[in-house]
């Protein structure tokens, strides 16, 4: 193995850090507020022309047929708008083609009013393409021949614009189908006891990980350089290295969740998320020996003088250690982190949410611990298989890195990046490598584990090539749409329900547990729970359990848009569970599309509960 100098694993760690934040920031927001998703400036030029411009977020996208400008007063006062061409694509749960816009969107309205005021009104409506649906927008501006600039935004009285304040709902629409689901119940309950107990369960579990595990003999052979050292003084050095990370850790933690929203929503641009990716690319690269980062040799030389007081085996160093190996661990633990960065980016209780983090990071750090109390006995030999190590860190970075992408890239060069990656993880497994008589059992099994990778790869060119877009099926597309036809659908009837009184009436009078379903036509999640969840048999045996109510919100009247404020929700399609006596569960919402078999386990947990309360 090449001797690395400490600029090497600086330079490295810096961009895991970067990456870092990128991942705890993403996890604590999953939908934008619609402001931030579609943010609209308007501007009236000298030339008499208003000047339309959309940012759009990554991920998310503008109907064209939903855009709609007029002048309230007097409709002679504008011309016809100026809108470029969209992306055509067919979608298949409307079954008609669909004309969207991504990233940015510049519209020219000419001015026809040479003087006097008047207001303009603007609607737009778009989606998220993970599943959720934004209700139609309205804005409002003034206009003024006589005062070209930025247009003030309107306060009409009917307006259906949504504000930019930041509901709770993005908090409690979580199902409870992982880590970070049961990590915000905890963080909830603010019973430090349990929230440390389940945390510190969640760094134990992660500390088992490919990502984390590898670290423990390396960070541990620097902890015991000493050479000999009593169990007493191995337990202290591997406490102090779990105390700097567990500190660290924490307030990198409590520090991305604080800046919440702000810091994803920067971290959400395309020329952002594609300047990280590169970063984590160059930097697998030095991991695979392609090139050596290097500071020029009089600040090496400097730095080198540096590290050389901080030498493994004494405490200082050790915590050192504890604290650079808490950005290195950091992209690891999304799921049960996500929990903790949503509560304390909404609630901003830092006690609360940097104790659950630390409780966490001393987990992690159990079998380090051992490993201390074990003076070094527990620590294998160092070698090639050192080589290897970095290597698999290579190829996490390059991971992370086709994963920042995802919403960028279209999805056939999605699936080709996964395709690519996954052929990649299969050259270093050894694939291609002769078989021979020499070939251990555990080399056997790497070359076993390494064809596995290489039909992944295989199996997501062809969906790219085919049409595909889900990397996770990607040949999804191709038996999807025959299925549903070919299955005889269970009927599921929903009552309609029109405001919060009617909705409010039937709690009261009802002495079974409820399903209320916010649905709308120009929903296109809406569409696919239809036609692939609600259609599951099994999940239509469930649903006859509960009494159905639907909002249908496709108008966005003044009571529709009641009915989902009532509830916090952005926007169709969401799912809201109560109990035989009327009340919410909070945890049992579900936002966005939910495939069958996940919606199916959610709903029996919930009728299971219900049960039990019954009793």
């Amino acid at each position: 193995m090449k001797n690395q100098t400490p600029m090497h694993w600086l330079s490295t760690l810096s961009g895991i850090l970067l990456m870092w934040l990128f991942v705890a920031s993403a996890a604590a927001d999953e939908f934008l507020d619609p402001s931030q998703a579609f943010k609209l400036k308007a501007e009236l030029s000298d030339t008499h022309k208003v000047a339309l411009d959309w940012t759009i977020a990554p991920g998310y996208k503008l109907y064209r047929e939903r855009l709609s400008f007029e002048a309230e007063e007097d409709a002679s006062k504008i011309g016809s708008a100026v809108l470029p061409d969209g992306e055509r694509a067919v979608d298949p749960n409307l079954g008609q083609e669909v004309e969207t816009y991504h990233d940015q969107l510049a519209v020219g309205l000419p001015v026809k009013a040479m003087t006097g005021a008047f207001t303009l009104k603007i609607k737009y409506q778009g989606c998220a393409e993970a599943g959720l649906c934004y209700p139609p927008i309205t804005k409002r501006f003034v206009v003024d021949a006589a005062h070209p600039g930025a247009l003030q935004e309107g306060t009409a009285q009917n307006s259906s614009s949504i504000t930019a304040t930041k509901p709770e709902s993005t908090a409690n629409t979580d199902t409870p189908r992982d880590e970070g689901t049961l990590a915000q119940q905890a963080l909830q309950s603010r019973q430090l006891g349990r929230i440390g107990m389940m945390f510190l369960g969640f760094g134990l579990l992660l500390s088992l990980t490919p990502c984390v595990l590898p670290m423990v003999p390396i960070l541990s052979s620097i902890i015991v350089g000493e050479g000999n050292v009593t169990r007493r003084r191995g337990f202290l050095l591997a406490l102090s290295y779990s105390l700097g990370m567990a500190l660290v850790y924490t307030g990198m933690g409590v520090a991305a969740g604080m800046a919440g929203e702000g810091l994803a929503g920067a971290l959400q641009k395309p020329w952002v998320l594609i300047t990280f990716a590169a970063l984590l690319i160059g930097l697998a690269l030095s991991m695979f020996d392609v090139y050596q980062l290097q500071l020029p040799n009089a600040l090496q030389s400097r730095l080198s003088m540096t590290s050389d007081r901080f030498k493994g085996g004494r405490f200082t160093s050790v915590f050192i250690m504890g604290a650079i190996s808490a950005l290195i661990v950091g992209p690891c633990v999304a799921a049960p982190l996500a929990g903790a960065l949503v509560y304390i980016s909404q609630t901003h209780d830092v006690l609360i949410g940097g104790f659950a983090l630390f409780s966490m990071a001393l987990g992690m750090s159990v079998p380090l611990l051992l490993t201390g109390i074990s003076a070094g006995s527990l620590l294998p030999r160092a070698g090639a298989w050192m080589n290897e190590v970095k290597h698999g860190f290579g190829l996490m970075l390059i991971g992370v890195a086709v994963w920042m992408l995802t919403p960028v890239l279209p999805g056939w060069a999605l699936l080709f990046s996964w395709g690519a990656f996954a052929v990649l993880c299969a050259v270093f497994l050894r694939v291609f490598d002769p078989m021979t008589d020499r070939v251990s059992a555990g080399g056997r099994f790497v070359r076993a584990l390494g064809l596995v990778f290489l039909l992944v790869g295989v199996l997501e060119f062809v969906g790219a090539a085919s049409g595909g877009r889900d990397a996770v099926q990607p040949l999804g597309h191709m038996y999807i749409s025959s299925n549903v036809q070919a299955k005889q659908q269970p009927e599921v009837r929903f009552s309609r329900i029109h405001n919060l009184a009617e909705l409010e009436n039937t709690l009261k009078t009802t002495n079974a547990p409820v399903l209320l379903d916010f649905y709308a036509d120009w929903c296109v999640a809406c569409k696919e729970m239809e036609h692939l969840t609600f259609s599951n048999a099994k999940v239509a045996e469930q649903l006859g359990k509960l009494v159905l109510l639907q909002a249908d919100v496709t108008a966005n009247s003044d009571e529709d848009r009641a009915l989902m404020k009532q509830f916090s929700l952005f926007g169709p399609p969401g799912i809201i569970l109560f109990n035989p006596a009327g009340q919410e569960i909070r945890h049992g919402r579900v936002v966005g599309y939910l495939e069958a078999d996940a919606f199916l386990a959610h709903l029996k947990q919930y009728l299971a509960g219900f049960r039990s309360i019954s009793r």
